[in-house]
Formats: C-alpha cells, structure tokens, sequence
C-alpha cells in the first residue's frame, strides 16, 4: 500500500496562487490577440468607409471584396458580408479608435456587435462596454441587460472601474478563451492538428460522391449560410440532379455527440429556407463522425416519405426504397473513408 505523499503546509495555498497566475496570463494573452483583431476590423471597416465616400463602393463591391478574401484566407470565418458592414459600424461608430485606448477592444467581436446593433448612444454603448467587462458577461447577458434597460434602473453614474482583466473565471473570459473569430485570426483552432485531416477526407469524400455518377453537383465547400446576422458554414454542399434537393455533408473528427443532429437540423432548416427552390424537394443531410477507430455515417432525413411542405427529421438506419440508387449507403461511406488512414489525408 502506498504511503501519502505529505504535502508542505502552504503547498495549497501556493496551488491556488499558480491557477490564478495561469489564468490571468491566459486572459492576457487572448486580450492582446483580440486588440490585435479589433484593430485590424476597425482598419478595414475606415478603408470601405474612405472609398465609399470617395468612390461611391456599395453593396456589390463589398461582396465582391468579401469573396476574394474568403477565397485568398479560407481559413478565417470573418469576412462574410455582413461582417464586413459590420467592420463599417465600426469604424463609423469609433472614428478615433486607437487599439489598446477603448474598452471595447477587451470584448470580444460578437459583444461590439450587440452593442453597435443595439445601442446607439455613444455614452451608453460605453457604459455598457464598462459594465460587460466589470461583471464578466457573456453576450447572451450582456443583451438581455440592454433589453431590460439596465442602464435607466442603475443610472450612468461612473465608477472607479479602469482597465482591469476581466475575471478568470467569468463568462466574459471564458468567451473570450474561446471566441472563434480569434482562433480563426491565429489559425488556431480546437482542432488545429487535424484540420490537414479534416480537409484531406473532405476533399476525399467530395470526389467520391461526384464519382458514384448517380447525379450529385458540387455546389461548395465552407458553404456560408447567414441565419439572423451570423455566419455559418457547411463543410460540403451538393445538389443532387436525379431527387431535385441540396445534400450538406458535415463531417466531426471524434466521437459522435447528440448536438451534432441538432446542428445539422438547423442547416437543414437554413438550406430549405435560403437555397431551396419551391419546386425542390426538402434536403437532406449527412453526417459523418470518424474516429481513430471507426467511421459512423448516418444520413438526416427531412420529409423524403412525406408530402413537401411538411417538415420531419429524422436519422436512417437504412435509406428509403425511394432513396435507395440515387444516394450511396451508408455502409459504403463508412467502408469508402475507414479505409483512410490520417497520415494519407495530411
């Protein structure tokens, strides 16, 4: 039997200091990347407010520029559109921003974004800004506190707040930790080391589907979708000929987890909303999770055995007879991709 380690005295007084010294440092490092990005949104939102008023750009140069730089940074999620009006409020909103000067560059880019959207008085979109910081919110609550008029129950009295971290252990912090428009900006994702795998069984899968010859259509890939002001992106999106509907195949690294059927319920939903003609049929999804052992496929089903117009989802065990020819099985994509080893798709 093991004796206890007898720890010194202080040894949990000096463990609780380490954590927090860990945790301040963490914050650190994430404000300063985010001042980083804020400063460069708040560059190119003054650049397409300069050549709007001196070259009269609208709408249609603005999408224009956002597709040639989606295409030349794939990897950064922040230059749909609507972002980059966005940037324009910005810039509009703060035109003597200086990075590491406003409180605002110490929220995350979904926090200015409620703001802008929401508060339009100067003087209380401050005070807002101050009052996230100074209690941790997160965006959800920073909201609901703009809805229920905080501002005129507690006054715009100031207090003797200044530019302190955010709290480790708030949900501001926590946002911040996590926030994807700075991983995006790092290239630093959760999964960053299997990002190359992630793109290798994609494009793998693409081809795969567009050789079966039974009438998929290769619409894209990180397809954007915009659902109530955010951007969203699906991994592949196909139009299938022969059964007239859209086909997402979104694939997870890792072991299947209940919410990856409601994600994929919502982009179904977006798609028949956005994409779908009258005369299409509802899409249909798939959803692929390999894991270092297995590959688990299913395909979601949305109203494929009901009349149009009526919306169900469900997950196949096996395809519909109807099905059956037109989509491959999902026995041979998990056969077609277990047969993938990682350092292939690197």
């Amino acid at each position: 039997m093991a004796i206890p380690l007898q720890l010194p005295e202080d040894y949990a007084t000096l463990l609780g200091e380490l954590k927090q010294q860990i945790r301040q440092a963490q914050t650190r490092a994430v404000l300063a990347v985010n001042r980083e990005l804020m400063a460069l949104y708040w560059r190119i939102g003054q650049s397409i407010l300069d050549r709007q008023a001196q070259q009269g750009w609208g709408a249609k140069v603005i999408d224009q520029l956002s597709r040639d730089l989606r295409a030349e940074f794939p990897d950064l999620r922040g230059f749909s559109p609507t972002n980059l009006k966005y940037m324009r409020s910005f810039a509009q909103a703060y035109p003597d921003f200086q990075s590491g000067q406003q409180l605002v560059d110490q929220l995350p880019w979904g926090h200015l974004v409620t703001l802008l959207n929401t508060v339009k008085d100067p003087v209380q979109r401050e005070w807002y800004a101050r009052s996230a910081i100074q209690h941790g919110w997160s965006r959800s609550v920073l909201q609901h506190q703009i809805d229920s008029r905080l501002i005129d129950r507690q006054g715009q009295a100031s207090t003797n707040f200044d530019r302190a971290l955010p709290s480790a252990q708030s949900e501001l912090a926590q946002q911040l930790l996590k926030d994807p428009y700075n991983f995006d900006f790092l290239s630093l994702h959760a999964q960053a080391l299997e990002r190359d795998l992630e793109k290798g069984l994609l494009a793998h899968l693409r081809d795969f589907m567009l050789e079966l010859g039974v009438g998929f259509a290769f619409v894209g890939n990180q397809y954007h979708l915009e659902v109530g002001g955010e951007d969203f992106y699906l991994d592949l999106l196909f139009y299938h000929l022969k059964l007239r509907c859209y086909v997402i195949v979104e694939l997870k690294i890792g072991e299947f987890r209940p919410e990856y059927v409601g994600k994929m319920n919502f982009y179904l939903s977006a798609a028949d909303d956005l994409l779908r003609h009258e005369q299409d049929a509802p899409s249909i999804g798939l959803l692929l999770c390999r894991t270092q052992n297995k590959v688990i496929a299913e395909y979601a089903l949305r109203g494929v055995d009901k009349p149009l117009g009526v919306s169900t989802y469900q997950l196949a065990e096996s395809l519909p007879a109807e099905l059956e020819g037109s989509l491959p099985s999902i026995e041979a994509l998990e056969q077609e991709l277990a047969t993938l080893t990682p350092h292939e798709d690197a």
